[in-house]
């Protein structure tokens, strides 16, 4: 499975809402350069807004080159970063500082104007058109060069800076490096920065349905993870506590607590800045309890006329409808190519005997599917049919492992992608057999990397340190890595991993908490996907390294 693709906020403006949407996001006071004049605005999206006044300042004639002090030079060793830069070839040389007079430079009109007035804020320096002098970090993009879309190269010489990339994204990638070089150190040594990550989906995934976050905590997590080199956002939306969006096809559904589309859209522009890819999550046929309040004709109930908390009744043609009409109407409002359709912990296939429990579901699986059908072949078709409403709408689909069963009749489509999260459902299947199978896995692995509120079900808050020691991409169930070849767990096959945050208990903790919570884990998740290597500083000296890059 290929790399994250970024949709550029011009392309969003288009899709999503056009001209409406420029004044929407200018009222609110979204990030982004002027689409005509690439001027930033004070109060776009900046780490230092007080700074975006200086971004359309004229060159001073230090900046031309002029000063008069040459700033110390920065002592040479490997520039320290969260993830750590995984080629570093030191020179000799003063290295580069943002001494006064020195601009970030890149065409105005150019591809990588937002990256660079985005650099330009985070260091309070002028930005400025080309030709770049000394003391200056110059932004370009080079086409073809190595290392993939999200790689860079980063040369220091002569007191400047120069950041080269094949993509928006790479180039993107190296001033965050820049920034926190300058926390770190002071600046760059003279030298090369040659970077990339080892695996293409490096995320987050957030559970705003059983708990309501505003819009501005999201956007902060977005920054944060911008500044460990993470790309993926999910937003799990809804669940049997909660619909968070505001929804026009269904609005009986939606959570008095919710985001708007106004702030999606605003989400979504500040994700996409920052080359964050946000994926959407419907889950069904479980998890649907907020659907299912006002539509209660459409509960699951067994064989003694008990509910089935969460479950739709997958052998209703109704509720596959209201399903359909959601996913419809949010797909424009998330213009990224994935969507994710849950898929877990359906109850009828929770039970011991979902024939004997579910008669209704199992006469209709056979009527359906062949006298050899069972539940799961009705609840495999029905992801299945969910997947092909979302390749029409043109995105990818994706479902958690326990989703998928094996030995039935109809088996689950192959452009699926595998979440693996968990062994411990009944009839639990092992990553190998999803590997074999020919399918991408992304790693979202609870014993490691999920937080769950309230600690239920003997979960525990999960710690850095041990993803930091004890986790790589490849260990996609329990505490051991999948065995045999490195090639079968490696970047093309498990292309990632996510922390998530479910809130199973939401009032455990506030938003400010769970703020607090994820941030070390998600620095040791970031690391552990950006370099393959193991970790070279020891943990505690990790622990004061990423307070330090937080600036």
């Amino acid at each position: 499975m290929g790399l994250p693709v970024r949709i550029t906020r011009s392309a969003i403006r288009g899709t999503v809402a056009g001209c409406a949407l420029l004044v929407t996001m200018t009222l609110m006071g979204c990030p982004g350069k002027e689409a005509t004049t690439g001027v930033r605005k004070a109060g776009d999206d900046s780490r230092s807004p007080q700074a975006a006044s200086s971004s359309t300042a004229p060159p001073s004639s230090a900046a031309a080159g002029t000063s008069a002090a040459a700033p110390a030079p920065v002592p040479q060793a490997e520039p320290r970063t969260v993830p750590s830069v995984r080629n570093w070839t030191g020179r000799p040389g003063p290295g580069w500082r943002p001494a006064p007079g020195a601009r970030v430079v890149a065409d105005p009109g150019g591809p990588l104007a937002d990256e660079a007035h985005s650099l330009a804020d985070g260091l309070r320096l002028p930005f400025a058109p080309a030709p770049a002098h000394a003391g200056d970090v110059e932004l370009a993009l080079r086409p073809g060069q190595a290392g993939g879309p999200e790689s860079y190269e980063l040369a220091t010489a002569d007191r400047k800076v120069l950041i080269t990339a094949p993509d928006e994204a790479g180039a993107f990638y190296g001033t965050r490096t820049v920034l926190q070089a300058v926390r770190t150190g002071g600046g760059l040594p003279e030298g090369v920065v040659r970077d990339a990550p080892d695996r293409p989906r490096r995320g987050l995934n957030i559970d705003i349905a059983r708990k309501h976050f505003p819009a501005d905590w999201i956007e902060a997590r977005l920054r944060e993870m911008a500044d460990l080199k993470l790309n993926e956002l999910g937003l799990h939306f809804s669940d049997d506590q909660g619909f968070r969006i505001q929804s026009d096809s269904h609005p009986e559904v939606v959570s008095p607590d919710h985001l708007t589309k106004d702030e999606i859209r605003r989400i979504v522009v500040l994700a996409s800045s920052l080359h964050i890819t946000v994926v959407p999550e419907i889950d069904s046929p479980g998890h649907l309890g907020a659907v299912l309040g006002p539509h209660p004709d459409l509960q699951l109930h067994d064989a003694s006329g008990t509910v089935s908390r969460g479950a739709v009744d997958i052998g209703n043609p109704a509720a596959a409808r209201i399903v359909d009409d959601l996913m419809r109407e949010y797909a424009p409002l998330f213009p990224g190519p994935y969507w994710h359709l849950g898929a877990d912990e359906y109850r009828a296939l929770m039970a011991r005997d979902p024939q004997a429990s579910y008669p209704r579901l199992a006469q209709l699986a056979r009527q359906k599917y062949g006298t050899r059908a069972r539940v799961q072949d009705l609840a495999t078709g029905w992801l299945n049919d969910r997947a092909a409403v979302v390749r029409s709408l043109g995105k990818r689909p994706r479902a958690w492992n326990d989703g998928f069963f094996r030995g039935g009749t109809v088996s689950p489509d192959k452009s699926i992608e595998v979440e693996y999260w968990t062994g411990k459902e009944l009839g639990a299947r092992d990553p190998q057999e999803y590997l074999n199978e020919g399918r991408t896995l992304v790693n979202l692995n609870d014993e490691y990397l999920y937080y769950v509120l309230g600690e239920p079900n003997q979960f525990r808050y999960p710690t850095g340190e041990r993803i930091y020691r004890e986790w790589t991409p490849a260990v996609l169930r329990g505490t051991k890595a999948v065995p045999g070849p490195a090639d079968r767990t490696g970047p093309a096959r498990v292309v990632g991993g996510r922390l998530a945050i479910w809130c199973d208990r939401p009032t455990a903790q506030t938003p400010d908490q769970v703020a607090a919570g994820i941030r070390l884990p998600l620095a040791a998740l970031a690391q552990k996907l950006w370099d393959p290597r193991p970790p070279r500083l020891a943990w505690a000296q990790f622990t004061a390294l990423a307070r330090q890059v937080r600036g």
